[in-house]
């Protein structure tokens, strides 16, 4: 017990260490954004090209995103060597997500009531936007309900085809069985196991820390590509669905997830500092899933136990974006009202109801939200929406997409952080002192992150530290296998 109480040894000489600002990634992740909003003002054409600078950063960090999910949830898991707790803490984390779901989708459709930004539209999509709508659509024209998503999206259908196509919630069904398979072992055999897999991670955190260099660079890319694509997008009803939208963002992320922030004990507000790196990155990507892996490491490190984090945004990706929630009832209701139609309250609240659904399994990549709007509104029935109607409508919204895009990827990002503190608190496996700590001093969890995620001097001071993700502070399992207590409840 005593040991669970005692801060960190590393904590103490850590919060006095400051850092040159040209040596930290959000620096030169600022200067690779700001350096993409001047080319692409300048240079319009050219930096359209560079879009693959980010496309190829996602895709480098696709590859290892599935075994980081597998590797982590299995340790989490299987080093307690207690299923009903990680059950549990499941329920609890699937609970809180249905109810952010509904939120969020109720708050885009008051938001696009009050608003009505497609109200009196007037313009019509150009041939090039229609084209890429009716990709979306007949992406989105899949099969789709409750029995598809069980199928196609949560099952797997082998053991290696969800790595190969990077099928979150596939890998995290095979950690779960694998990690409980591993707790029917003897406890020398479980062991034996975890280590193992928790070497192979060590391996998988050693490739990330490579890919991050790239970071800033994939950054200055994708800004640029962003800037020069929206140029002539600028239509008001557009740029009003735009305001409206990152608007109704903003007020969920400072009024919904900042109550339950202070209900669970800290500040939303140092929360977003804490994680601003990541966010600065997800800006210059507009995808959420390049900073999944440097998630995983911050929150542990930040006093959220390892089951926990390990088990909450590997889900929360699939279950809890509240972003994207909201950007699809305010994205339906927009078309709705571009098109001169009207949406009886009984009719959005079966939209709604419908979308908390549709919206499980949503992929954290640019692009999803707007598949996931065209399966949403084909699912919904053609009374409403037929395919030419959903053909013009996503073509409207198509020309802005990745910028709103940024702020669901922000939103989910912000969400899921949130998320997995409440959770954790609620479950009893958040060290209270240490995240207190933490959020007042976010260098505490600087030597964390750049031993797993890049290069510098706390490589060589924590050499021969035997744990992939930080030493845990709440919930871990210490040598002789008894069970740590949370430091404070």
């Amino acid at each position: 017990m005593a040991e669970a109480t005692a801060p960190p040894q590393d904590a103490v000489p850590q919060a006095g260490r400051r850092k040159r600002v040209y040596t930290q990634l959000w620096f030169w992740v600022l200067v690779g954004i700001a350096l993409g909003i001047v080319v692409g003002l300048v240079a319009p054409g050219f930096a359209k090209q560079l879009k693959i600078l980010a496309d190829l950063f996602i895709q480098l960090i696709k590859v290892v995103i599935g075994p980081v999910i597998f590797c982590t949830v299995i340790v989490g898991i299987a080093s307690l060597g207690n299923l009903a707790r990680a059950g549990g803490l499941a329920l609890r984390a699937l609970g809180y997500f249905f109810v952010a779901t509904v939120i969020a989708l109720f708050l885009g459709l008051l938001a696009g009531n009050l608003v009505q930004p497609g109200a009196g539209f007037q313009g019509q999509p150009s041939q090039a936007q229609i084209d890429a709508a009716t990709k979306s659509v007949e992406t989105g024209s899949q099969e789709s309900g409750l029995g598809a998503f069980l199928q196609n999206e949560l099952f797997p259908t082998s053991f290696l085809q969800p790595f190969v196509d990077n099928k979150v919630l596939q890998v995290l069904v095979l950690a779960i069985l694998t990690a409980c398979s591993i707790s029917f072992l003897s406890t020398r055999m479980r062991k034996t196991a975890v280590a193992a897999i928790d070497g192979i991670a060590k391996v998988i955190f050693g490739i990330i820390k490579i890919i991050m260099w790239a970071a800033p660079l994939a950054a200055f890319g994708g800004m640029a590509f962003t800037v020069a694509a929206f140029g002539a997008s600028s239509l008001a009803n557009l740029g009003m669905l735009m305001l409206t939208f990152w608007g109704t963002c903003a007020i969920f992320i400072v009024v919904v997830l900042g109550s339950v922030s202070a209900w669970a004990g800290f500040n939303v507000f140092k929360l977003i500092r804490l994680i601003k790196d990541e966010l600065l990155i997800i800006v210059g990507t507009s995808s959420s899933e390049t900073v999944l892996p440097r998630f995983l490491t911050k929150l542990e490190s930040a006093g959220a136990s390892r089951q926990s984090v390990g088990l909450v945004i590997p889900t929360g990706y699939s279950f809890n974006l509240d972003g994207t929630c909201i950007y699809l009832t305010l994205g339906a209701l927009f078309i709705i009202q571009a098109g001169g139609e009207q949406l009886g309250v009984g009719a959005q609240i079966g939209l709604a109801t419908l979308m908390v659904l549709t919206s499980k399994g949503a992929a954290g990549v640019t692009g999803a939200g707007l598949v996931t709007l065209a399966a949403s509104l084909q699912a919904f029935g053609s009374e409403f929406f037929s395919p030419e109607a959903i053909a013009v409508g996503i073509a409207l919204i198509v020309g802005i997409d990745r910028v709103m895009s940024e702020g669901r990827a922000l939103t989910n990002a912000i969400g899921n952080c949130v998320a997995t503190l409440v959770i954790a608190r609620w479950s009893g496996e958040l060290d209270r002192e240490r995240l207190r700590a933490v959020l007042d001093d976010p260098s505490l969890v600087e030597d964390d992150m750049e031993l797993h995620h890049g290069g510098g001097p706390a490589e060589e001071a924590a050499e021969g530290r035997d744990s992939t993700i930080p030493e845990q502070r709440t919930g871990d399992v210490v040598d002789d296998g008894a069970h740590r207590e949370p430091a404070a409840r």
